[in-house]
């Protein structure tokens, strides 16, 4: 079992850094991109692109490693998107998308030394990572990497979320939550998404999101206002700790010394695209972490 320390730095690295990929699933840019290679406006371009890196596969590998959407919302964009585009078409969209989102957000330190060394720092740490058993790691791991500093950055990024992301449905899977379980648990931490908005992104009916929070309050994951009790905490605890425990190998890798200083630097950008409107508001809870 990996140290406390070292479980630490992997949830602090993540935290930080989350934002700085997770912006493109919010960018005017990405929609613009998405619908101009053929795909429809909506969430189309969202499953199209996350998924593409592992080819043009169908809705149930994309319900399987995406794991907390309504697989009914899935099964109505995929494999409808790839009659509309190639997975390569949509990933170069994605690329181009990402390119002009950084540069509108960031400005001219887009193209600072500390973006470059950040890139490099996390591209390093990228080199630790395994593919086993993390199918949507390894589909973005056989990417090519891109050549500007900024993009790098995000596409290093983008590596060790994925990997960071394999490892917690794994976790989730042990602790016997399936997906919708997964968010309205996390929901009910106060870090994740407000409720109304978490149903609406990830396709579940008010009926289905009542009925499993029903079988939450049986399980005495839940009370009767839909908060954790001491169990359910203890399960989010337990979860999150084994997520951070499957992680630390990237940053075990790139030390102590050399993950503060991408965590540093992490932090600023996050915080600068952030500041510039890179997430809309009434999405998150008010106790949300920046980057979870």
């Amino acid at each position: 079992m990996p140290s406390d320390e070292a479980r630490a730095l992997a949830f602090r690295c993540h935290r930080v850094l989350d934002p700085i990929h997770s912006l493109v699933y919010f960018a005017p840019e990405a929609e613009e991109r998405f619908t101009a290679a053929g795909l429809r406006p909506g969430r189309m371009g969202y499953f199209a692109s996350r998924s593409a890196p592992m080819g043009a596969v169908g809705a149930g590998v994309v319900s399987a490693t995406f794991y907390n959407f309504n697989p009914e919302l899935v099964a109505r964009l995929i494999p409808r998107a790839w009659t509309l585009a190639t997975p390569e078409r949509i990933l170069a969209a994605r690329l181009e998308a990402v390119d002009a989102a950084l540069r509108r957000l960031l400005g001219d330190e887009v193209a600072t030394p500390a973006v470059a060394e950040a890139a490099e720092l996390a591209r390093e740490a990228t080199t630790a990572c395994r593919p086993d058993g993390r199918p949507l790691y390894a589909g973005h791991a056989d990417l090519e990497w891109p050549e500007e500093p900024h993009l790098v950055l995000w596409h290093a990024i983008t590596l060790l979320r994925e990997y960071r992301g394999d490892g917690h449905i794994a976790a989730l899977i042990v602790n016997g939550l399936d997906g919708l379980s997964a968010l309205i648990t996390h929901t009910a931490t106060g870090k994740g998404f407000l409720a109304d908005a978490a149903k609406g992104l990830r396709g579940w009916s008010d009926e289905q999101w009542d009925a499993a929070a029903d079988r939450l309050r049986a399980a005495g994951l839940l009370d009767e206002t839909g908060a954790l009790t001491e169990q359910g905490r203890g399960l989010r605890e337990r979860i999150e700790d084994q997520t951070n425990a499957a992680a630390v190998a990237p940053w075990t890798h790139l030390g102590a010394d050399e993950a503060a200083r991408l965590h540093d630097i992490g932090r600023d950008l996050a915080r600068k695209v952030t500041a510039a409107g890179a997430f809309p508001g009434g999405l998150f809870a008010a106790g949300k972490s920046s980057g979870q």
